[in-house]
């Protein structure tokens, strides 16, 4: 019987009286897998050989769950730190075990949200008290890392070789230190026709498997045997494409509100804090107008110009006020603060242009305008913090806004979404009152999730802009309406470094 080469390794590598794997007999027939399964395919179907497939779960590190299993995890370096320190005996400075135990940045909250969950220890009013008992030996988790690590260069098991709970494996798979995959594999086994053949005696075919210009050039493609191609043998994977579900997200939100009457709004994403804080009537000592919570550009460090007329009637209201009882603020303000360029904290200092009349020319009431845009905070990383995020801005200006009207108008939006349990408390601003957060109730964990901030803009807002009727506003975070529609409980799962690339591919936005 004659074969092409690589059917006739595959066949007398097998064996016939045990399954073995397609990867290991491609090992030792000195194939690529893909091949040898091209190959065991074309063999199964002239009853050579038995193919067996089986489904199974593989777990691989991630590059931080390698991190961690050569430098340890951070809730266990906090615990080692704390024993070393008798916080088994009294109380120890949080601060001075962070530096015993090399922990900052992210690793630090990553440890202290570890800490306590693990009955290591517990943290309060900034000192840590860690139990003896305590055996970080036995840390499941830590387990299960080791493990991979000690797998080889691939970090990566057989879940069910890993003898790890699956609460355990859905833990890690959250901190995003593994990641699971389904796969299948395959084991090949010479049949009895097999056996035959081999007694009998197997050859390699001088087969073709490419046609070339020199074979048809030359004339020899008449005289020569070509493959056959086996057109039910798996192909390779192939993913296409996809729109981000933050993104189909996000348009379906713009088409809510071009529903409802908005207009959408556009601007710079690295602004003026004139227009992102002063026309909000926010005092240039606020803490929120720091290092600490927003960017400041370097190059160019200012915008070229602003509105004279503008600049000096945002300047009153901050110094005297606006009204007859207005007082102002009485705090330092200065031009050069106000033309230093940052990335924008908010998307309200697109709804100031807007307002202003100074993006699109003067607005006659009524009006609705929007945006779903990127903005950028200094915050620390959390499952509901990002330090870049949408923000779906929104405004109304018309006579005589309530704040039945503001209630309205989310009520209506958020029920596009299948959102009904809204909530809202009053909240100070700087720049709305009254002023309300919005929170909706979480589908997994029942707790409430803040999804808002809003508010009536005051005089000392609309005033110094030339607007002299009601404006009411928001400004609604796109990653928190995701989180109480599909039920993620970390926001990282969706977007960023951490994200989980098998549900970006699987799950389907709602409609």
């Amino acid at each position: 019987m004659q074969l092409p080469q690589a059917q006739v390794a595959v066949l007398k590598t097998a064996d016939p009286t045990e399954d073995r794997p397609i990867t290991e007999v491609a090992q030792a027939a000195d194939l690529k897998p893909e091949a040898a399964t091209r190959a065991a395919f074309a063999l199964e179907a002239e009853d050579l050989v038995e193919i067996t497939e089986h489904e199974e779960t593989a777990v691989a590190l991630t590059d931080e769950g390698r991190q961690y299993a050569e430098a340890e995890l951070p809730e266990v370096r906090l615990y080692e730190a704390a024993i070393d320190a008798g916080a088994d005996d009294r109380p120890v400075a949080l601060g001075q075990l962070l530096g015993d135990a090399g922990l900052d940045g992210d690793a630090v909250d990553i440890a202290l949200a570890n800490f306590a969950r693990k009955g290591y220890g517990a943290v309060e009013s900034g000192e840590v008290s860690a139990d003896p008992d305590a055996d970080p030996a036995a840390d499941a988790e830590r387990a299960v890392i080791g493990a991979l690590a000690a797998g080889g260069a691939a970090d990566s098991a057989d879940a069910a070789d890993l003898d790890a709970d699956e609460d355990v494996l859905n833990q890690l798979e959250r901190r995003g230190l593994i990641e699971r995959e389904e796969r299948t594999t395959r084991s090949v086994q010479v049949s009895d026709r097999g056996v035959t053949a081999l007694m009998e005696g197997v050859e390699v075919a001088e087969r073709v498997d490419e046609l070339t210009p020199e074979l048809i050039t030359s004339g020899e493609w008449a005289d020569v045997e070509f493959a056959e191609y086996n057109v039910e043998a798996d192909a390779g994977a192939f993913r296409g494409g996809k729109e981000h579900i933050l993104r189909q997200t996000a348009n379906r939100v713009k088409d809510v509100l071009v529903g409802m009457g908005f207009e959408e709004m556009e601007g710079p994403h690295a602004d003026a804090q004139f227009w992102i804080n002063d026309c909000l009537f926010m005092p240039q000592d606020h803490p929120a107008r720091t290092h600490w919570d927003q960017f400041a550009l370097a190059e160019p460090s200012e915008i070229q110009e602003l509105p004279e007329d503008l600049v000096e009637r945002v300047r009153s209201a901050h110094r005297e006020g606006v009204g007859e009882d207005g007082d102002g603020y009485h705090s330092p303000w200065d031009i050069e603060t106000a033309k230093s360029l940052d990335l924008r904290g908010h998307t309200t200092s697109l709804s100031m242009r807007y307002l202003s009349g100074h993006q699109v020319g003067e607005l006659d009431p009524p009006k609705r305008f929007f945006s779903v845009e990127k903005v950028y905070r200094n915050d620390t990383l959390d499952p509901t913090h990002l330090l870049e995020f949408f923000q779906i801005e929104g405004w109304v200006m018309a006579e005589d806004l309530s704040v039945r009207d503001l209630f309205g108008t989310f009520t209506e939006f958020y029920e596009q979404f299948g959102i009904t349990d809204l909530e809202f408390k009053p909240h100070y601003n700087p720049y709305t009152e009254p002023s309300f957060e919005l929170f909706g109730t979480h589908p997994e964990t029942g707790e409430l999730v803040e999804v808002g901030n809003s508010g009536i803009f005051r005089d000392e807002v609309l005033r110094p802009l030339g607007v002299d009727v009601d404006v009411m506003a928001w400004g609604l975070s796109l990653e928190r309406l995701l989180m109480l529609m599909y039920g993620f409980e970390d926001i990282r799962d969706v977007h960023g470094t951490l994200c989980d690339l098998q549900l970006l591919r699987d799950v389907e936005v709602v409609y």
